[in-house]
């Protein structure tokens, strides 16, 4: 295994100025500073301390709903948020059901489109409403990448997509795609999970890509670890992931507001 845990802590939170924490799907952290984004579309934003490999410190300092540019609230199917990047002191935040990038100030507030290719503007695009733009992140080299949670209905089987403004890129897919964050200039970490809704089953999978190294149109791919709640893993729904030093990374899983279902955040290192 290739990745080592470093810490690992079930969040759990009084409502806060009348809204709930919960359902967790991305993350993005700055300097000491960590944004969580909820599915249900509201922006969590905590104070962080970082201390010999352990989170020592963790304090829920806003929350505010994702609103759009004359402040109104989102409608109820335009505020399934799945992915999100910090850039600028700006918030890139990608969408199910209404599949598009928005970009948001720290407040929460929309200020402008973002420009995705048209092939995945369409839902009907997608396996289903609840499998579009799962995952974002952003590099120099490469800009804003997106990829939907399932390969669209016309990609082909078993690979994953990543798309870039101008240019896709494929591997091998292992379940479903739910976060992905550089790890240096060409290569990315992928989160990838799978649930089994009979046994309970979890599985988590963690993937290096390499962006720069293809062959026969698919990208270099290595999994660094394979995570199952059967073999006495403490997993949940992950699906949040962020960078948070070399090679270190953060990762929360959304409880899906169920009685049986954690918030779990996790720091842990990779070796890739």
């Amino acid at each position: 295994m290739n990745i080592k845990i470093l810490d690992s802590m079930e969040l759990r939170f009084d409502e806060y100025n009348d809204i709930e924490v919960n359902e967790l799907s991305a993350l993005s952290y700055k300097k000491g500073k960590l944004y969580a984004l909820s599915n249900r579309g509201y922006l969590y934003s905590f104070d962080i301390k970082l201390k010999k490999n352990k989170v020592s410190r963790l304090t829920l300092k806003k929350a505010v709903e994702l609103k759009k540019k004359n402040s109104k609230r989102l409608r109820k199917k335009h505020r399934d948020a799945e992915g999100m990047v910090l850039l600028d002191n700006e918030l890139y935040i990608s969408f199910e059901r209404k599949p598009r990038i928005d970009i948001f100030n720290l407040n929460g507030k929309k200020l402008r489109k973002y420009k995705i290719p048209k092939k995945l503007q369409y839902i009907g695009a997608y396996q289903s409403k609840n499998k579009a733009l799962e995952a974002i992140a952003y590099s120099k080299k490469y800009g804003i990448i997106t990829a939907p949670e399932l390969p669209l209905i016309s990609s082909d089987e078993g690979l994953h997509v990543i798309y870039a403004k101008d240019k896709e890129f494929k591997f091998f897919a292992s379940s479903s795609l739910t976060a992905m964050e550089f790890i240096d200039d060409d290569r990315l970490l992928t989160l990838e999970r799978s649930f089994n809704q009979l046994t309970r089953q979890r599985v988590i999978v963690l993937k290096v890509v390499n962006l720069s190294k293809v062959k026969d149109g698919v990208c270099y791919s290595k999994v660094l670890a394979m995570l199952n709640s059967s073999k006495g893993w403490n997993l949940d729904n992950f699906e949040g992931l962020t960078k948070v030093g070399k090679n270190k990374f953060l990762m929360v899983s959304d409880d899906n507001r169920g009685f049986f279902q954690k918030t779990l955040l996790v720091l842990f290192k990779i070796y890739p």
